[in-house]
C-alpha cells in the first residue's frame, strides 16, 4: 500500500485555498489546511462591508464548507507558533504535526513603518474586526451628529491615509454614504457637508496604475467632495490629530475617524523561521516558491519576496498569491510523481479599483478602462473571482438593489451605544 504524503497548508487566503483546492485532486496525498479562523475572507471587498454595503457573511465563507466534499483534506481552527524545519514539523498552540511538504500563506497584518505607537489612533482594514469596527464608528458618528447637531463638523470629519486601490475605495465609498445613501435619513444634520481626506504620500494615487488613470482617479474623487492630499507624508499621529509633511510645510489634520491604509507587514512567523527577510520581513524565496536550504517548505503571497526576471519584488496582491498557490500545489503533485516543475512565473492580469457609483478604473498592459465600463469590468470581475455561488448571488443581488435605489443594506450598529468614539471596539 503506497504511503500517502502529508501537505500542511498554513492561511485560508487566497493562496491557500487555491493550493488546497488543486493539491487535494491528487488522491496520494493527505492535506491538513489550517487556518486561525474558520473562514476565507474575500479582502478586495471588504471595504464594502467597513461601509455598510455588504455584510460580513457576504464576503466571508466558512473553511469547512469548502472543503466539505475533498475527503482527503482535514481543516484545523489553530495558531502557529513554530517550525522545526530539519524535522519537519509544525507547532502550533497545543499540539505539533509532522509533515512531508509545508505550504505558508498566512497574508499581512496591517504596517506602521516602524511607529506602530499610531496604531492606537488609527484602524487598518486588513479583516472583517477592523470593518466592522470602522462601520460602528462611522454610523455611531452620524447618529451621535444627529443628536447634537452643534457637534456635527467636529463628528463628521474621515481621514483615509493611503492613496492605493484600498484607500481610494474607502474614499469614494465615504462619499458615496454622505453625499447619496445618508442624506435623505437625518433630518437636524446634512451628512453631505462631511469632511473626508485622503492623504498620500506620493505624488499620484494608485501609483501602481497608468498616471492617466491615476489622475482620472483624483479629479472623481474630489468632485464627489474627497479632500485629496499628495505629497504629503503622516509625520505624527495623535489622538483625532494627524500631523502631515507638505510641500507647504507642516498641516495638522483633524478627524473624528482615522483610518490607516498605507502600509502592510507580514505576519509575526516571518522573523522566527531564521531564514533571510527583506526589509520589510517577508522571507525571499527562490524560482520555486520555496526556502533554499528547505525546498519542502513553500511560503506564497504577501509573506513570500519573489523577485521576477527584471529582479523587482512582487506585489502583495491577491492575483499573485493565487497563481502562487496554484504553482506550488502543482509543484508538490509533480514532485511525488517524480516529474519536474520549471520556475513559477506570474502573469500580470492588469489592476482595477472602483471610485464609487459607476465608476472604477482598470488597466490590462496598455488597455485602460475608466468610468462605467471600468465600473463594470470591476463589477464582473469580483463576481467571477467570489467563492460560493450563494455568495456571488447575494452580493450581485445587493448591488443591484444599491444601484436602483442608493441604499446600504447592512446599517447596523453592533455595539452599545459608548460616547467614546475613539475606543476600538471588538
Amino acid at each position: 500500500m503506497k504511503i500517502k504524503k502529508h501537505v500542511i497548508v498554513v492561511g485560508a487566503g487566497f493562496g491557500g485555498l487555491q493550493a488546497v483546492k488543486k493539491l487535494s485532486r491528487c488522491k496520494d496525498i493527505e492535506i491538513t489546511f489550517i487556518d486561525r479562523t474558520n473562514h476565507h475572507l474575500f479582502q478586495p471587498l471588504l471595504y464594502q462591508v467597513a461601509t455598510a454595503v455588504l455584510s460580513p457573511a457576504d464576503i466571508a465563507i466558512p473553511i469547512r464548507s469548502l472543503m466539505e466534499r475533498r475527503g482527503n483534506v482535514k481543516v484545523l481552527m489553530d495558531e502557529v507558533t513554530g517550525v522545526d524545519k530539519e524535522r519537519s514539523i509544525l507547532y502550533l498552540n497545543e499540539k505539533e504535526l509532522k509533515y512531508d511538504f509545508l505550504v505558508l500563506a498566512m497574508g499581512a497584518l496591517t504596517g506602521y513603518f516602524g511607529h506602530n505607537e499610531w496604531k492606537q489612533f488609527t484602524i487598518g482594514l486588513k479583516n472583517l474586526t477592523n470593518a466592522l469596527i470602522i462601520r460602528n464608528r462611522m454610523l455611531f458618528a452620524y447618529e451621535i451628529a444627529e443628536s447634537h447637531p452643534e457637534r456635527s463638523k467636529e463628528l463628521l470629519k474621515f481621514i483615509i491615509i493611503g492613496g492605493g486601490p484600498t484607500g481610494v475605495e474607502l474614499a469614494g465609498s465615504f462619499s458615496e454614504m454622505a453625499h447619496w445613501i445618508l442624506r435623505k435619513d437625518f433630518r437636524n444634520i446634512d451628512t453631505s457637508k462631511s469632511e473626508i481626506t485622503l492623504i498620500e504620500a506620493g505624488s499620484d494615487l494608485l501609483p501602481t496604475f497608468n498616471r492617466e488613470l491615476s489622475v482620472y482617479t483624483k479629479k472623481v474623487l474630489q468632485k464627489r467632495g474627497v479632500k485629496v492630499m499628495l505629497d504629503s507624508r503622516v509625520r505624527k499621529i495623535e489622538d483625532n490629530k494627524v500631523f502631515v509633511n507638505t510641500l507647504d510645510g507642516e498641516k495638522i489634520i483633524e478627524g473624528n475617524l482615522i483610518i490607516w491604509a498605507a502600509g502592510v507587514q507580514p505576519v509575526p512567523i516571518t522573523t522566527e523561521l531564521d531564514v533571510s527577510l527583506d526589509r520589510g520581513k517577508r522571507v525571499y524565496v527562490n524560482k520555486f516558491c520555496s526556502l533554499d536550504e528547505y525546498p519542502n517548505i513553500f511560503i506564497i503571497g504577501d509573506m513570500a519576496d519573489f523577485r521576477d526576471d527584471e529582479g523587482k519584488p512582487l506585489p502583495g496582491v491577491s492575483p499573485v498569491a493565487m497563481q502562487q498557490g496554484r504553482y506550488v500545489a502543482k509543484f508538490i503533485i509533480n514532485k511525488i510523481e517524480n516529474k519536474t516543475t520549471g520556475p513559477f512565473h506570474y502573469l500580470n492580469k492588469g489592476n482595477m479599483a472602483t471610485i464609487g457609483r459607476k465608476l472604477a478604473v482598470a488597466e490590462y498592459k496598455s488597455f485602460k478602462l475608466k468610468g462605467f465600463l471600468g465600473w463594470l469590468a470591476w463589477l464582473f470581475v469580483h463576481l467571477y473571482y467570489m467563492v460560493g455561488f450563494k455568495n456571488k448571488i447575494s452580493i450581485l443581488i445587493t448591488w443591484m438593489w444599491s444601484y436602483l435605489t442608493y441604499g446600504a443594506a447592512a446599517r447596523v450598529i453592533l455595539n452599545p451605544i459608548k460616547p467614546d468614539l475613539t475606543s476600538d471596539e471588538d
